[in-house]
């Protein structure tokens, strides 16, 4: 895993929420030019962390709207994640010869508050993807990975899905080389359970 997303409409009210849960206040991170938001990430670890997205004020809304969903979101919730494969093109040969279409792959640049640009390819993070129970796939190019500047305050414990197709999902996602559990529910979502300074926290 690379990341988690928990997405808000209001990136301090996702954040205020995020701190109340873990106890770790979230570490501003940059703004995704051109895609109307930007983010504030808490660590997971060496090499994953927790990424707050939310509505960037200073930046239009880009045509087609911004990732993830957030024009239409009522509240803050874990939206979706990211697959760190060692190779990003391998992996999507597979999914692809799968059947899966995890959409087109972009590139993507943001710049931290220390000044130190972060470049990444990404398949396309607003493509549908069984209602986000599905990665997304990363690669962070030459950049350091964005965890490795965040004090180790939490880590993920389980990562656990429900879809109304739980049989197939769960095939897809061992296509893709992420064999999490996947139970039945009404409607897709996923549930982290993350150990943080205040105990061991569900976050949906």
């Amino acid at each position: 895993m690379d990341h988690l997303v928990y997405a808000s409409p209001d990136l301090a009210g996702g954040c205020r929420r995020i701190e109340s849960l873990l106890g770790v206040k979230p570490i501003p991170g940059g703004r995704h030019e051109g895609m109307g938001t930007r983010n504030a990430l808490v660590s997971l670890g060496e090499n994953a962390y927790l990424e707050i997205v939310g509505i960037d004020p200073e930046q239009p809304a880009p045509e087609g709207g911004r990732w993830f969903g957030i024009d239409q979101l009522r509240r803050p919730r874990l939206v979706t994640w990211s697959l760190r494969p060692a190779s990003l093109d391998r992996q999507l040969d597979r999914a692809q010869a799968a059947g899966l279409d995890l959409g087109a792959v972009r590139a993507g640049r943001r710049r931290r508050t220390d000044g130190v640009e972060l470049r990444w390819r990404v398949t396309d993070p607003g493509a549908a993807r069984r209602g986000g129970v599905l990665p997304f796939l990363m690669d962070w190019l030459d950049s350091e990975h964005p965890a490795r500047g965040l004090e180790p305050e939490c880590s993920l414990v389980s990562l656990f899905a429900e879809h109304p197709e739980a049989e197939s999902v769960s095939a897809e996602l061992r296509v893709l080389g992420a064999d999490i559990p996947v139970g039945f529910g009404p409607e897709p979502g996923l549930t982290a359970t993350i150990r943080s300074p205040r105990g061991l926290v569900e976050l949906r």
